[in-house]
């Protein structure tokens, strides 16, 4: 939006040209992404956009677009729904349904997210899809995902069963998984329980298996996922303080790995980074120069207070500029977005914030107009001093 026609080095930052580079982080994922949801800050991406089979981590998709029925009132979570018999023929995890059962929309749910059940996402799929078949579920779920931006995403199935063309990536499954906890918080708590009975049965599976959740590092979510094409994966959330991180990781060869993995990286992300404020909302950054203007200069301010993510390893050393076309041509309006403070923190991806007006400048009058002809006629042909 802004040119590079003014650069300003932010004083009031104590900014330095250079900051120390965030140390490597090595991890034995084959495709990762790791984000901080406070700052949208990209900690972590390995493979990111590549499109790979996601195994039970796709059932995400599948509890979305359940949530957004309830919030919609198409589904009730107290309903009853019946069971067919292509739902009660899935294998895999299961809530061990038969075509006898009538189960509620909220036990489907529990059932999905805490036992991974296939068959229910099917019962889901089935009661939602405008055909009422699993595939016209699905063919469902790949529209509402490009319209959320998940561009990397095509659904087979309701459930991850290994099936050609069954494809989401890290990136979008961490988008997911941002959606999910920012667009139905009312429903999120239900991804930290680590147990479900469902009506006694299988009591050999009533466990989560996300391996974060008994730990103590703040982790209250997602979805594990396992298959033999796509390997042990996991899409987790975890929060300490005002932080939280999302992450999604494929690829691992053991559901111990997995659970080494992703250990490791909630513990790099929440003690490799800190949330700094480097400026309050309404303080001065810079000024910009006026063109025709009732003032020379007008001040730069930020709207709100500035927080960004910060290696420890940087310390203080934080790189920043304010950009914008200059001179600025008046009038300008007091709140009106003139400039960009460019913000650089060590190897992280540089964060853009806009700056407004501190207040307004009217046009100039004759006399102004007269003194900045002056000026001009003087400087292009090189008469004064």
């Amino acid at each position: 939006m802004f040119s590079s026609a003014k650069r300003l080095l932010a004083s009031v930052l104590c900014a330095a040209l250079l900051a120390a580079p965030v140390s490597a982080f090595e991890n034995r994922a084959k495709a990762g992404f790791v984000i901080d949801h406070t700052t949208g800050t990209i900690l972590f991406s390995k493979r990111a956009d590549e499109a790979l089979p996601p195994a039970s981590m796709s059932k995400l998709m599948t509890l979305y677009m359940a949530f957004e029925a309830v919030r919609d009132g198409r589904l009730n979570m107290e309903e009853r729904l019946p069971v067919s018999q292509h739902a009660m023929n899935y294998g895999g995890s299961t809530m061990f349904l038969d075509t006898t059962d009538r189960v509620k929309v909220v036990d489907l749910i529990r059932g999905i997210i805490v036992l991974s059940g296939n068959d229910a996402c099917a019962v889901i799929a089935e009661t939602l899809s405008p055909d009422g078949t699993e595939a016209g579920f699905a063919r469902q779920m790949t529209l509402r995902a490009r319209q959320m931006g998940m561009t990397s995403s095509t659904f087979a199935n309701s459930n991850g069963w290994p099936a050609p063309g069954h494809r989401m990536s890290m990136r979008d499954l961490a988008l997911l998984a941002n959606r999910l906890i920012t667009d139905f918080p009312e429903f999120y708590p239900m991804f930290s329980e680590t147990k479900f009975e469902f009506d006694g049965r299988a009591p050999q599976n009533v466990n989560n298996r996300n391996p974060l959740l008994r730990l103590g590092v703040g982790a209250d979510g997602l979805k594990t996922g396992h298959t033999q094409e796509a390997g042990y994966g996991l899409v987790g959330s975890a929060k300490q303080g005002p932080r939280r991180v999302i992450f999604a990781v494929s690829g691992m060869t053991s559901a111990k790995e997995r659970a080494e993995v992703s250990e490791q990286i909630v513990n790099w992300a929440f003690r490799q980074f800190s949330t700094k404020t480097i400026l309050r909302a309404g303080k001065r950054v810079a000024e910009a120069d006026v063109w025709m203007g009732d003032a020379p200069r007008v001040g730069l301010v930020a709207t709100d207070d500035i927080d960004i993510l910060v290696p420890v390893s940087a310390g203080d050393e934080i790189a920043a500029e304010v950009v914008y076309n200059g001179p600025l041509q008046a009038p300008i309006e007091a709140g009106q977005e003139i400039a960009e403070l460019v913000i650089q923190a060590g190897d992280l991806p540089e964060v853009r914030v806009p700056l407004v007006a501190e207040n307004a400048v009217t046009a100039g009058g004759f006399s102004v107009r007269m003194r900045t002809a002056t000026a001009v006629l003087m400087k292009n042909f090189g008469l004064g001093s």
